[in-house]
Formats: C-alpha cells, sequence, structure tokens
C-alpha cells in the first residue's frame, strides 16, 4: 500500500489501496495489529470513495443540455 494520504489520493488510488487491503484482510496472514491497522485504513479509504463518487455525480447532474442534448455548460455546484 501507498503512504500518501487518503484525501490526497484520486478515486482509482483509493480504489486500488482499498482492494489491496481488502484482499490482504481476506487472505488472513497479517498479524491482528496490522489487521487492525489495515481496517481502519479500509474505512477511511471507502468513506473517501464515496465522496469522491457524490462530487463527480454531482457535477454530471449539473451538466446543461440544449433542446438537442447537446451539453451546453455546467451550472455550478454550491461549495465547490
Amino acid at each position: 500500500m501507498t503512504d500518501k494520504p487518503v484525501s490526497e489520493m484520486s478515486f482509482e488510488e483509493a480504489m486500488k489501496a482499498l482492494e489491496a487491503a481488502v484482499t490482504a484482510l481476506e487472505q488472513g496472514d497479517v498479524p491482528l495489529e496490522e489487521s487492525i491497522d489495515l481496517s481502519e485504513k479500509a474505512a477511511m479509504l471507502k468513506k473517501h470513495c464515496e465522496k469522491k463518487l457524490k462530487e463527480a455525480e454531482e457535477k454530471v447532474a449539473q451538466i446543461t443540455l440544449d433542446a438537442d442534448g447537446t451539453p451546453t455548460g455546467t451550472t455550478p455546484v454550491e461549495g465547490m
């Protein structure tokens, strides 16, 4: 896993790190303390991925279409 802070990870980086954590936990080959650390990091990664997905959904929802269905721009999402 990477030492990069979760808050600085892209969605793809966080998903890859989450998958690695889940795989390690499923294999059961890690000591108890490391399992606890991995579980905590996995929870942070999951929350970060959910946040990134919500932000993306909000951006997509704000795309304005013209009568032909062509994107004409976006409306800023509050707080972004």
